[in-house]
């Protein structure tokens, strides 16, 4: 096979979220408020256990009255905004207003850090002309983040869940993400953390590689080790 075009995953691929801790402790700086140690070790729990950041851990218990919104987060902005919002909100917080300031720090450039090895990968992929487009479940653009980074001139497009309604593994959004590039997906490499999700696209006759979802610090060159880069 000869690669003509790669996709790429975002959340835990391409970039990885700011761990909890780091996430509250931003905000209540923004905010202007200062919580004793014991509390603000109860709140990181809480939100953890919680699984109130997107991209962060995985809530262990959802609530049945946002089970809809959040098995649906991803279609809609709207939805998306429930759903973590919602999770945060089974926290006692010292203010109303964090859950919100909470929810729009997740999507601002500095709570996202790239793994070590994507810039130079994309950029590689550039000068060979393989092209790029990010596929991600997702409520929100990351194109931002991407653009705060220095990397979204390496993309080439974004097939985004909330803005085609379309939610991985379904091959719908891989079709779309081939179709914006224009390739043939026996021409393309899907590359994502999530077999289940990202695993999707191999219905379609997409190759798919998978990275290991790891801290950044922890994953310095699982990119660069699949070979996406021609020689």
């Amino acid at each position: 096979m000869v690669t003509k075009g790669v996709l790429f995953d975002f959340s835990g691929t391409l970039f990885r979220i700011e761990p909890v801790r780091d996430w509250l402790a931003a905000v209540l700086r923004e905010e202007g408020l200062d919580v004793p140690p014991e509390d603000f070790e109860r709140y990181v729990s809480g939100l953890t256990e919680a699984g109130a950041l997107p991209g962060g851990p995985p809530p262990l218990r959802i609530p049945e009255r946002l089970a809809g919104a959040v098995s649906r987060r991803d279609l809609s902005a709207a939805l998306h905004r429930e759903a973590y919002t919602g999770l945060a909100r089974t926290v006692p917080l010292p203010d109303p207003g964090l859950y919100d300031a909470l929810y729009d720090r997740h999507r601002r450039p500095e709570a996202w850090q790239a793994y070590p090895d994507a810039a130079e990968v994309l950029a590689g992929l550039r000068r060979a002309g393989i092209a790029v487009c990010v596929v991600s479940n997702i409520g929100w653009d990351p194109r931002p983040v991407f653009r705060g980074h220095g990397l979204d001139a390496l993309v080439d497009a974004y097939a985004l869940s909330f803005e085609h309604g379309l939610q991985k593994p379904d091959p719908g959004l891989f079709r779309v993400a081939c179709a914006l590039i224009g390739l043939d997906p026996a021409d393309v490499v899907m590359v994502g953390d999530d077999r289940r999700a990202d695993g999707g696209a191999a219905a379609l006759g997409c190759e798919v590689r998978f990275v290991d979802h790891l801290p950044v610090a922890e994953r310095p060159d699982g990119l660069r080790s699949l070979g996406l880069v021609p020689e």
